[in-house]
């Protein structure tokens, strides 16, 4: 082959030679190296395109976090502004207001929020954490930064309380003592309470942690504190003693005061409430166990489970709320979580799909000391946030504006969709509301705060989830927000499961056989395609008309025994039987049955959930339109479903798993091709064999694979796969040995084909002679994967005879035994990194050796499909619809489809479906791909505008298919040539079709493995984005494959993240940042730039109510009439220091942010001028005091010195 200079073809300079069409250049360097093909049309394309994106455009942010808070611990809402924040376990906190308006901030140390404190109407929130750290957030930006922060180093923190308008926090410990927290400067007072001075000089025991502390409403200069082990103290902050003392048997978990201040309520570990009064606290004033059975006077009360908390809230025209959680019955165990509400003699027990971690009643006043008039209470649960309406007797729930349900089945998969038709949002939101639930408050979302716009960014978005109940929900994305428009459950296709039945299904999925596994939705015909885990393709249609109808499935049997096969005899066993005998009947696309092994009769051709047969009533949204399922062969059951794709325009469905390809007509209901994926490439010669080199090892790329086709569940929620043993065996580390593979026959597959045979229609099976292999041990675990058991060998030459064949084990080297699967956390992100030499050998271009089959994979899965008008073959003049086959080996196949000219044609005649012989090889399984015309936009694929298939109007029924094929120019411009953009888990490449040369090669990764790659739209032109295993996003443009970002982003660290992230157009992508959440990104600059106007404000200026008059009355009777100056107590001119060693002050970058949010401006520059004078004033301070330190030290020094000299003034030296 002539040799090029690498350097003229960069250049633009093109050279021509005959043989430069097979080979592709590529660079010697490592990852991320690109290459320009030295073909004669690299030159043209680098005159006809310009690209106009650069690296500028580029940049990766997070925007807004959708969902449900992972693991909650705390609560807390701020009456007058109106919002609500939740604590969760990970350190996060989510701060909500009105729809639209949701923040989502983290702290740095990921430690546990314990509690959180708003300062009410004051746009500030304190959160204590588990490190015993308190931090103040500033929420008057959009994004919340930490001001500052105060670690504890000698004592844990158990509880905080902040009185109404106070600048002075109080701040319980595990040691029983209360410190105090001066707000603005979040330094430590010098006034404490130790425990041993709040309890009696004779208790001889801790009264344990703190847990509660409040000031009296009656009296600010009184503070109650609640100790764990039943002691409440009424502390007297002036005179520094305890005014009162009360002590009860059982453990305290909750105080809450009457707004009177007068008497105070307590919660118990033993189901009880008690009623103290401050005029007598020797003993409770009311003791009751509401939830206990009623005993015999003097006796007591039957203990029950712990009250956690009690609310005592008063009303004006009504008899007080005690509201409270737990405290049930120990005798009713089976009894869900539960909140009850007390209102006069009326008891209500709410009971709770999940636990209860904490509630809040709202309250029209913010003032302790005022009636509270509660209206609602807010509860948190672990998995859901509901608001119950007090103000109704029935005391329903209000609607929820925000997608807390995400995770009301686990999510399995996410597709994202940016710029859709604008009235498909409006279209399923019709739909979908039709369904709603009923019997909510007619009142507002009590939760309203904040403020809110739609911004510069106006285009429709949608979010589809699939989860594992079957069901699919999709969401309208558009604006930063996320509301539900419509839910799908495809369960309701197929017959409900009796207990005991379903046992072919058990051996796929021991739970959740209806979960999703991929989705392909067409947004412009509508058309909506899943394929769920128990080998099932569902094809559903858009109708407003409601039918009833009966669901039309279709049974494929798919197979590849292609490595089992030992000598076939090509007299007796013609490789391509007669097509007749394949055509398929209405129903059932079934091959050969009756399989019988030495154990009985196996399972055959039965597929594993059996479809609804009497006519179902399916309501207007998305109908199912074609059920496809996959059967079981031989025994075993059909593999899970790796790749997935649609054409509306062609009116064809293909998928293919790690066996082989479906491609079924939908109009028709035909299946129009089943085949192994070795027979792909055979089929595409009938009269000669290309013999092809034999690979030096078989390791099966399953990187991707498990990715896509294996790990479907959270590996937290332990969601067990079962799945092909084969599957598991390949994600070995070391290579199999040579011996191992070729321990079948060197001359299987080469039986002579027949050119009667159409290469393309059906599965056409090779009747052979299985090898039987025994298993002789479990497998080895290797960097926690299962590897594949040692089978014995065989000559390769040799032939067994019948009586051979029958001693052996039903399993052949390429069948092992169908065994659970480990769950998906065995697979996290240590999967082996394969030798790409061998990859790249094993299916080179020339394809020459004189070995032929040996060294076929069958399980070579197929991973990447694609519908495009395209150039079939390499002498192809024009476009026709082509179906692009992305392998797990890398490589690419071209299928031809050839359909009716007309459209009354296409209802009628038959699809011809012929591989045409095209093959485009890439290192790593193949994810995805695209085309380019010669201009360089990108080629959408050709779909059907959307009709009614249901609609009766007279119009309707002589409408005809109306074809989109989305040329960016003229047919004849395009028929020229296009660019093809392919991408694998290691590499991408650009070729130009018909010529299939390569242009341009960019190795994106060899250390590490693609998860998920794109081609999107981005400001009128295209790119290719990329996950990387790594973490790390990367931009390229297209179509000369240049960086244009690179940021390592998020260490991928869940399998839940691999399965979910997905790219969309506009800069934007999405990925299930925990089981309930979901963490939208955007890697365009643009809208990095204007992220701030499209968040809500959390803080918006509101006036603080005033507080009642109390009258004359109750001024003069009814409490202290003193002010109670705290700055004068808790100050440091009265109190003094706190000792430095107790807590650390830790400036927060709070102020560092503000600063660069107002760069630019004055106000930046005041603002940076400011905290420089700030900082040098308090250098100064510190220099000051530093001077008077010493200054002080040399006069105590000179008076020392001097009275030393007096002293010994007089005295002779032989006195000393």
């Amino acid at each position: 082959m002539k040799k090029f200079n690498f350097r003229k073809v960069l250049d633009g300079l093109t050279a021509s030679s005959p043989g430069s069409g097979s080979s592709s250049a590529s660079n010697s360097g490592g990852a991320g190296s690109g290459s320009v093909h030295p073909g004669g049309t690299a030159g043209v394309l680098r005159e006809e395109i310009q690209e106009s994106l650069t690296s500028e455009y580029f940049q990766i942010c997070k925007t807004v976090r959708h969902g449900f808070p992972y693991q909650p611990t705390a609560l807390a809402f701020d009456p007058v502004q109106k919002i609500l924040a939740i604590g969760t376990r990970t350190g996060a906190i989510r701060i909500l207001g009105r729809p639209g308006v949701d923040c989502y901030c983290q702290h740095e140390s990921g430690a546990a929020v314990l509690q959180l404190q708003f300062l009410i109407n004051e746009g500030a929130l304190v959160s204590a954490s588990s490190d015993d750290t308190l931090h103040l957030w500033n929420l008057r930006q959009k994004r919340p930064a930490i001001l500052h922060s105060l670690k504890f180093n000698r004592e844990r923190i158990t509880y905080c309380h902040l009185p109404f308008q106070s600048k002075w926090l109080y701040v319980g410990t595990e040691r029983g003592n209360t410190h105090i927290v001066n707000i603005e400067s979040f330094i430590l007072s010098g006034y404490v309470i130790m425990w041993n001075k709040a309890i009696e000089l004779s208790t001889k025991t801790h009264p344990g942690p703190v847990v509660h502390l409040s000031d009296s409403p009656r009296d600010e200069g009184k503070l109650l504190i609640g100790y764990e082990n039943g002691t409440v103290v009424f502390w007297d902050l002036k005179s520094k003693r305890a005014e009162l003392r009360v002590y009860y048997d059982e453990a305290i978990h909750s105080i809450d005061w009457h707004h009177e201040g007068k008497q105070f309520m307590c919660s118990h570990s033993d189901g009880s409430l008690t009623l103290w009064n401050l005029k007598s606290p020797s003993r409770p004033f009311q003791t009751t166990v509401p939830h206990g059975k009623s005993q015999r006077e003097g006796r007591k009360s039957e203990s029950c489970k712990p009250i956690l908390k009690v609310e005592y809230k008063t009303c004006r025209n009504s008899e007080p709320f005690i509201i409270f959680s737990g405290g049930l019955s120990y005798d009713k165990a089976c009894r869900r979580p539960s909140l009850t509400i007390m209102h006069g003699k009326a008891i209500t027990v709410l009971e709770m799909d999940h636990p209860i971690v904490e509630f809040l009643t709202l309250c029209e006043t913010p003032y302790p000391n005022e009636c509270q008039e509660p209206y609602a209470v807010a509860v948190l649960l672990e998995k859901d946030l509901i608001l119950v309406d007090l103000t109704q007797t029935n005391f329903p729930i209000f609607e929820n504006p925000y997608p807390m349900d995400i995770h009301e089945s686990p999510v399995t998969c996410t597709a994202y969709f940016a710029d859709c038709p604008p009235d498909l949002i409006l279209v399923l939101y019709s739909i979908g509301v039709k369904h709603k639930k009923q019997g909510y408050s007619n009142k507002e979302w009590p939760v309203s705060g904040g403020a809110w716009n739609l911004g510069a960014q106006t285009y429709p978005e949608i979010i589809i989830t699939g989860h594992a109940d079957g069901s699919i929900k999709f969401w309208d994305a558009s604006a930063m927000t996320l509301q539900m428009l419509y839910k799908l459950k495809t369960s309701k296709v197929f017959e409900k499961q009796k207990v005991g039945d379903g046992k072919q299904t058990c051996e796929i999925v021991e739970e959740d056989p209806f979960a999703v596994q991929m989705i392909y939705w067409c947004p412009e015909s509508r058309i909506f395609c899943v394929s769920g885990v128990s080998a099932y393709v569902i094809i559903y249609k858009f109708s407003r008309q409601e039918i009833t109808t009966e669901i039309v499935s279709l049974e494929v049997r798919l197979q590849c025994d292609v490595e089992d096969i030992i000598t076939p005899e090509p007299e007796t066993s013609p490789p391509f039987p007669d097509l007749s005998s394949q055509l398929p009947s209405s129903r059932s696309l079934s091959g050969s049955t009756n399989t019988v092994s030495s154990e009985g009769v196996t399972k055959d051709s039965i597929p594993c959930l059996s479809v609804k047969t009497r006519p179902v009533r399916m309501p207007p949204g998305y109908q199912a339109d074609l059920v496809i399922q996959l059967v079981w062969v031989d025994g075993e059951p059909p593999q899970q479903i790796t790749s997935l794709s649609i054409s509306s325009a062609y009116g064809i469905v293909a998928f293919g798993n790690c066996t082989g390809l479906v491609v079924v007509d939908f109009i028709q209901k035909t299946v129009l091709l089943s085949m192994g994926t070795i027979d792909l490439y055979r089929s595409s010669d009938l009269y000669q064999r290309q013999p092809r080199s034999p690979r030096k090892n078989k390791q099966f790329i399953a990187d991707n694979f498990c990715m896509r086709g294996l790990s479907n569940f959270y590996p937290d929620l332990t969601k067990r796969i079962r799945t092909s043993y084969q599957s598991l065996t390949e994600l070995n580390d070391s290579p199999v040995p040579l011996e191992l593979e070729r321990c079948k026959s060197p001359t299987s597959g080469l039986a002579t084909r027949t050119p009667e045979a159409a290469p393309g229609f059906y599965r056409n099976e090779m009747p052979a002679v299985r090898q039987r292999n025994q298993v002789h041990h479990l497998p080895d675990h290797v960097n926690g994967h299962c590897t594949s058991p040692t089978s014995q060998s065989c000559s390769s030459g040799k032939r067994l005879s019948s009586a051979d064949v029958s001693k052996v084990n039903r399993w052949g080297p390429g069948r092992p035994p169908f065994r659970k699967a480990q769950s998906a956390a065995c697979m996290e992100i240590s999967l082996p990194v394969t030798t790409e030499e061998a990859r790249e050998n094993s299916y080179n271009r020339s394809r020459s050796s004189s070995i032929s089959s040996i060294d076929k994979d069958s399980k070579e899965a197929v991973t990447a499909l694609y519908f495009m008008e395209s150039f079939a073959r390499k002498n192809d003049s024009t476009v026709s619809p082509c179906l692009f086959v992305g392998t797990s080996l890398g490589m690419v196949l071209l299928i031809s489809l050839n359909l009716p000219s007309s459209d009354e044609q296409r209802f009628t005649e038959p699809v011809m479906v012929l591989p045409s012989g095209t093959f485009l090889s890439l290192k790593g399984a193949v994810l995805t791909f695209s085309c380019m015309d010669r201009t360089g936009s990108l080629m959408q694929p050709p779909y059907e505008v959307w009709r009614d298939p249901n609609n009766t109007d007279e119009n309707e029924k002589t409408w005809k298919r109306k074809l989109v094929m989305n040329y960016s120019t003229s047919p004849q411009e395009t028929g020229d040539h296009q660019y093809t953009i392919i991408c694998s888990e290691k590499q991408a490449k650009v070729f130009s079709l018909p010529s299939q040369t390569c242009l341009y090669v960019h190795n994106i990764t060899e250390t590490s493995f693609i998860l998920q790659a794109e081609v999107v739209g981005m400001c009128n032109s295209a790119c290719l984005a990329c996950f990387c295993a790594n973490g790390h996003i990367m931009i390229m443009s297209l179509p000369s494959l240049r960086p244009m970002l690179d940021v390592n982003y998020l260490p991928l660290t869940d399998m839940r993240i691999a399965r979910t992230f997905c790219f969309t157009n506009e800069g934007q992508a999405l990925y299930l940042v925990s089981p309930t959440e979901i963490q939208r990104l955007t890697y365009s600059q643009e809208m990095c730039d204007n992220i701030q106007d499209m968040l809500g404000d959390l803080f918006t200026p509101i006036e603080t109510p005033e507080a009642q008059n109390r009258g004359f009355l109750k001024g003069l009777f009814g409490g202290s009439g003193q002010t109670f100056d705290r700055e004068e107590l808790f100050g440091e001119a009265t109190a003094g220091k706190a000792s430095r060693s107790l807590a650390q002050h830790i400036p927060g970058p709070g102020s560092i942010e503000g600063v660069k949010g107002a760069a630019g401006g004055v106000m930046g520059e005041l603002t940076r001028a400011r905290i420089a004078l700030d900082e040098r004033g308090q250098r100064l301070g510190e220099l000051e005091e530093k001077t008077a330190g010493m200054m002080t030290s040399a006069e105590a020094f000179s008076k020392h010195a001097h009275e030393l000299m007096l002293k010994y003034k007089d005295k002779k030296w032989y006195q000393f």
